[in-house]
């Protein structure tokens, strides 16, 4: 079994933000793969589904952004899984508006929810990162990853988050390359 983790904040109010992008990319994964109904288990909302050959907990924390990994942390714990059994959605400032990246391990680079994960279950977990772009100065980062997508911006995040869900296989089966390449081509 997998944990695929997207970080949000809960609450109707935060659902478009950009810091809530890893919640959407949890959302389209399981509608796109039918997955089971959504449980509140593990201090958060909980959906099981298959990928492939592959079992996995999508895990969205009930907890605000900067106590996620408490969520993350009980349900390893739950399941006796490693930190190499948990892959995190987040947001991330330092990627153009769209882009997907991943990698393994890292740093939290001021980012409330990696740093709770971190504390909670260390930092040797897959990250996926969903690039929101950078607001051009430090002052005025609150602000932009807290404030909701713009109009013109909705077609480009379904079109991301589409090809995010479509490609999740090869994350299921650890081919990150894979993914990452054919997310890119997908968006073109």
């Amino acid at each position: 079994m997998q944990i695929w983790a997207g970080l949000g904040n809960p609450g109707a109010q935060y659902a478009m933000q950009r810091h809530n992008v890893g919640f959407m990319a949890a959302d389209a994964i399981a509608e796109v793969h039918g997955f089971g109904p959504v449980r509140k288990q593990f201090q958060g909302w909980t959906q099981e589904g298959r990928i492939g050959a592959h079992k996995i907990l999508l895990l969205k924390p009930a907890t605000f952004m900067n106590e996620s990994g408490r969520a993350i942390g009980e349900a390893l714990r739950f399941y006796k899984l490693g930190i190499d059994a948990l892959t995190v959605f987040h947001d991330e400032l330092d990627l153009a508006p769209f882009r997907v990246k991943v990698k393994t391990g890292g740093g939290a680079a001021g980012h409330n929810g990696l740093r709770s994960t971190d504390r909670h279950c260390g930092p040797d977990y897959r990250r996926v990162r969903l690039g929101i772009g950078h607001p051009g100065h430090k002052d005025r980062v609150h602000g932009y990853v807290l404030g909701n997508y713009a109009r013109d911006e909705i077609d480009p995040l379904a079109a991301m988050l589409g090809a995010v869900a479509a490609e999740a296989a090869w994350l299921a089966a650890g081919d990150d390359v894979r993914f990452m390449n054919d997310v890119a081509l997908r968006l073109g």
